[in-house]
C-alpha cells in the first residue's frame, strides 16, 4: 500500500509504505513527484515504511528507472522504518541519487520531519 501527502506547500512528499510495493504504486507515485519536480525543480521526501516487505519484481525495474531519471531531482530523502534492514537501504540508496540520504527509527518520525523540512521556512 502506498499513500502520497504533499507537505510545506509542495515542496515535501510524505510518502507512507506498507506491504510489496508494485508496478502500480510507481504508476501513481511517479507522476505525482514529476508534478513537483516540475513545480519546484527539487523535492524532499519523507518515506516512512511501516510492515513494508520490499518491491515486487516489475516494481524493482521500475524503482530504478526512476532513480536513474530522477538522479539530481531530490534534495532530500528520509527514511522512517521499524526494522533494521531498512537502515541498510538507506545505505544503499546513497549512490543512486545525489540526496541527502537519511535513516530514522519510527520512534523518531518528530525528528525525521524536523530534519526533512529544514531550512525550508528561510526559504
Amino acid at each position: 500500500m502506498l499513500t502520497l501527502n504533499e507537505t510545506a506547500g509542495g515542496k515535501v512528499l510524505e510518502i507512507k509504505l506498507s506491504g510489496k510495493l508494485s508496478k502500480e504504486d510507481y504508476q501513481h507515485f511517479v507522476p505525482k513527484v514529476e508534478e513537483l519536480i516540475k513545480q519546484h525543480g527539487k523535492v524532499r521526501i519523507l518515506m516512512q515504511m511501516h510492515d513494508f516487505h520490499g518491491w515486487e519484481a516489475a516494481a524493482l525495474w521500475e524503482d530504478i528507472k526512476f532513480d536513474v531519471k530522477h538522479f539530481s531531482d531530490i534534495e532530500r530523502l528520509a527514511m522512517v522504518g521499524d526494522s533494521k534492514w531498512e537502515a541498510g537501504m538507506a545505505a544503499f540508496c546513497k549512490p543512486f541519487t545525489t540526496a541527502k540520504v537519511q535513516y530514522f527509527d519510527e520512534a523518531k518520525l518528530t525528528e525525521a520531519q524536523a530534519w526533512i523540512n529544514e531550512g525550508l521556512a528561510a526559504a
